[in-house]
Formats: structure tokens, sequence, C-alpha cells
């Protein structure tokens, strides 16, 4: 007869070996910009040949760690969900950083600082600034996990983003997401993510040169300032604020 033991801990020890390997862990780090990318493309991110990438690949996907887009008869990668995203995020804040051995690194660098995306919702020190503001504009209230006000509700909605629908996923509401370069939260969760796709949608922000790396407009800037000031944002107020 076999006893079937259960713990009450996870078994965690599979996910770590996956991500501890470097080149894995470079595509998957590639990967965190919410966007798929073609084997070939991982393999040149991570420095291997094509057969050796279909093979960490395919490691990736037996683990849960990406999932496969086909394309007609192409096939990309992305992460399988925002949950592996905020694991890379956590290691992110654990890990040493990386030394810095060119300009270029040290210029993406400060970029990545700035703004990026982190997963699918805005990081760096613009992520930081954003919650700020939706904090400093009673907009959301809360320390680590997040609560949208009545005033929220209609301020979000002149953004375009419906709190509503957004309760409705299945995902986290709006958790404080821990930033590993600001070492201050940026807000995540589905309401993160429906934000920044609605400000990018409005052209407050805009996908960089470099990946992972997010542009803040002239526009952008205006209308964090205007939230910072406690306008209401109803879409006539934005059309006259950004102006």
């Amino acid at each position: 007869m076999v006893t079937e033991h259960i713990t009450a801990d996870a078994d965690i020890a599979p996910v770590a070996a996956l991500i501890a390997d470097p080149a894995r862990a470079a595509m998957l780090t590639a990967l965190l910009d919410g966007r798929a990318l073609a084997a070939g493309e991982l393999a040149r991110v991570a420095g291997v040949s094509p057969p050796t990438a279909s093979a960490h690949l395919a490691r990736l996907l037996d683990g849960g760690m990406v999932a496969v887009v086909a394309q007609g008869r192409h096939r990309y990668y992305r992460l399988a969900g925002p949950e592996v995203a905020e694991v890379l995020e956590v290691l992110a804040r654990v890990g040493p950083r990386p030394r810095v051995r060119s300009l270029r690194q040290s210029r993406q660098a400060r970029l990545l600082g700035e703004a990026r995306t982190c997963y699918d919702h805005l990081a760096g020190r613009a992520g930081v600034e954003l919650l700020g503001a939706l904090l400093a504009a009673g907009y959301l209230v809360g320390q680590e996990a997040f609560e949208v006000t009545e005033r929220g509700e209609r301020g979000l909605a002149g953004l375009g983003v419906d709190v509503g629908a957004v309760r409705d996923t299945r995902r986290g509401f709006a958790p404080g997401c821990l930033d590993w370069t600001e070492r201050r939260f940026h807000l995540g969760g589905a309401l993160g993510a429906a934000v920044t796709c609605a400000l990018m949608d409005r052209g407050w922000y805009r996908r960089g040169v470099a990946r992972r790396v997010v542009e803040v407009t002239e526009k952008g800037r205006k209308g964090i300032a205007a939230i910072y000031a406690c306008k209401e944002l109803t879409s006539h107020a934005l059309v006259t604020e950004m102006r």
C-alpha cells in the first residue's frame, strides 16, 4: 500500500530549477513586456543556438512558465500568465544587479528605471508616480493593496477604465507591486493592467525602442499633473487639458 503524503508547502524546486539556467532566465526576462516572441529572437536574447533555444523553450513549456501562440505555421512564446511575471519581478528585487559594461547597457538600465512594463502594467519611476497621483487625487485608497473610491470610479471612467468590468476578472484586483528599481509600490493586478492599457491608448505612454522600455509623452506628463491637481478627468476635460 502506498501512502500519499500531503504537505502544506508547494514544491518550488522545479520552478526554481527552470529559472536558474542563465539562458532560460534571459528568455523569461525578455518576455516580461507581455509580448510574444519567436524562438529565433529568444535564441538571440539568450545567446544560444536555435536548437538549444528550442530545448530550453520545451522545458519552460512543460513547466508551465510559457505558453505558445500559434499564427499559421509560426509559433510564438509568451509568459504563461501574470503570476509568472510576479515571480520574476520578485527575483529581480532580491538578485544582484548586473554589472554595466558599456554605454549602451548604462543607457538601457537608466531607461528601464524610468519607465517600463511589468508584464502588462506600468513600472519604474513612471509606474510609482502614476500610483502616487491616483492616491493623491483620492482615486485609490490603501497601502499594499488598493481599492477604488467613488471619485476614483468617475475619474478612471474618464480615462476609459470600466472599474466594474475589471472587478469581474479572476485576477487580483489592485495589489501593490513592489518595484525592483524604485523599491516602492506601483499599481499591479487587473486594475494596473487596465489603467496602463487605457493610458497607452490615449497616448500618455508609448513603447520605447528597447525591449520593455516605455516612454512618457508630453501628453502623459500633463495628464499625470492633472491627476495630482485632483481635476476630474472626464473625456471633455481631457481634451481641454491636453491642448
